[in-house]
């Protein structure tokens, strides 16, 4: 036997019997060895090309964006502004009571030829315009009187009143924008300071704004406080978490969202232990969650309901699809196909009845476990994900039967992308005291978003309360949220 190549000829001459020589057992050895380098090389190429549709990652972490589908070519370009078939939107009028006046205009001659005109009947066109003053300041100056007590042979001043005292040179509305510039606008104590010293004509410190928000974290913490003990209560919760900075040290951001309101806690850990501290052992919700090992652990050793993120689970499935061997690829379309045939029944949910709707859920249901976990596969990375379906599968569909979980954890994702974008632009915090006015704040802004109020007013009227030492006001009050 001669195997040929770009090397010298090498010759078997010890053919007897039909057993190899020394050479071709050698090759053999060698072919086998660079057979499996070839696939561990294969399976790391496969890993270092995840990416936020194939894994957990974000989007913003993907080197190469995917790109955007082409649009058709006899369609032609799109041309700029709204878009055939797309409602128009207008902007709705100011109420009568907001005017500082109103101005008419009318034609009395044509433009054209001259000739009278008469009005028409049509309704007028509007155009409304909004300016604010060259200074927007209502100033107050409080003097404290002295008064002398012979007896005592001491001078006394008259006190100030609680909201005067507490507040300080800024009153509680321009506290609350202060507060709304550094905590929704992302604005740094520098840019604070210059808005207030260009456009409110006000100049402070930007250690005296420090103060100010250290004011208006205080008055929010009794909201803050009622929404955590709370969270214990709650029937489901979506919670999510991601890094923090401190002074170059990592911490961690909570989010907890509930159905009508979303909470922030910034905790050293990313344990089980934030959980067992916030929700307790007795929690008796619906925890919807990834796959991460803090969740698993406090649903061991708590016995806690669990829903894990059905869309995670779906990029891993993809994740299978991208390997090289195709054990791993059958086996990953064939679990692709049971969840497409699931989410067909979600989207048609409205053409059955509930009964039916929930039969046919609930086969679907039936339908992925049985292709996740019927056999084995002989792989490793398909027997990962088959085993983890073995132990927890049932968690992953929990919402086919507990009304009001959503099969994802998109919620609590969402929520927290705002503290990730703040996170990118003030690089973190410096103290405990800069924690805990972050927690309140992202707190007021996710819940008031969450329930269409406006953040503004809320620290406007907490802030107010705060000042005159009543209680804040609740970011559950339904009258405020109506």
């Amino acid at each position: 036997m001669t195997i040929r190549g770009p090397g010298p000829n090498i010759s078997c001459m010890g053919k007897r019997k039909g057993k190899a020589c020394g050479n071709c057992r050698r090759l053999e050895q060698q072919l086998a060895t660079l057979q499996a380098k070839v696939e561990q090389l294969e399976q790391q190429l496969a890993a270092a090309r995840k990416n936020s549709t194939t894994s957990s990652k974000p989007p913003s972490s993907d080197i190469v964006k995917p790109p955007r589908p082409q649009a058709d070519p006899a369609d032609g370009p799109r041309p700029p502004g709204g878009q055939p078939g797309h409602a128009k939107h207008d902007r709705t009028p100011f109420a009568d009571e907001l005017l500082a006046k109103t101005c008419d205009y009318r034609l009395d001659v044509c433009p054209d030829c001259g000739g009278p005109l008469r009005p028409s009947g049509a309704a007028p066109r509007l155009t409304e315009q909004v300016d604010v003053p060259t200074m927007p300041l209502h100033i107050e100056r409080h003097r404290q009187h002295e008064s002398y007590c012979p007896c005592c042979a001491k001078s006394f001043r008259a006190p100030l009143p609680n909201p005067v005292a507490k507040g300080g040179l800024l009153g509680p509305n321009l506290t609350a924008l202060v507060a709304f510039l550094k905590g929704a606008c992302h604005a740094s104590y520098s840019t604070v300071r210059k808005f207030l010293r260009d456009i409110v004509q006000v100049k402070v410190s930007r250690g005296y704004l420090a103060k100010v928000v250290a004011k208006v974290s205080a008055a929010l913490e009794r909201p803050y406080t009622e929404l955590l003990h709370l969270l214990p209560h709650e029937d489901h919760l979506n919670v999510d978490e991601t890094g923090h900075k401190d002074k170059k040290r990592l911490f961690w951001t909570w989010c907890f969202r509930a159905e009508l309101y979303t909470l922030f806690k910034i905790a050293p850990s990313r344990s089980a232990e934030v959980l067992l501290d916030v929700l307790g052992t007795e929690f008796d919700g619906v925890l919807g969650c990834d796959y991460f090992s803090a969740y698993r652990r406090y649903m061991r050793e708590c016995d806690v309901a669990v829903q894990f993120c059905l869309a995670h689970f779906i990029r891993e499935v993809k994740y299978l699809q991208t390997l090289p061997d195709a054990r791993d690829r059958a086996y990953g379309t064939q679990l692709r196909e049971g969840l497409r045939r699931l989410f067909g029944v979600i989207h048609q949910r409205e053409q059955w009845s509930a009964a039916e709707f929930q039969r046919r859920l609930q086969a679907a249901r039936e339908d992925v476990l049985w292709r996740a976990t019927h056999v084995l596969p002989e792989t490793a990375a398909a027997r990962r994900l088959a085993e983890r379906m073995l132990k927890h599968g049932a968690s992953y569909f929990r919402f086919v039967t507990t009304p009001g979980v959503e099969p994802t954890n998109n919620l609590a994702e969402q929520a927290i992308r705002f503290v990730v974008i703040d996170r990118l632009i003030t690089q973190g915090t410096r103290s405990a005291t800069g924690q805990r006015w972050c927690e309140r704040i992202w707190t007021v802004i996710a819940t008031c978003a969450q329930q269409g109020r406006s953040v503004y007013e809320f620290l406007c009227a907490a802030v107010e309360q705060w000042f005159a030492a009543q209680p804040g006001p609740s970011l559950l009050d339904p009258e405020a949220a109506a």
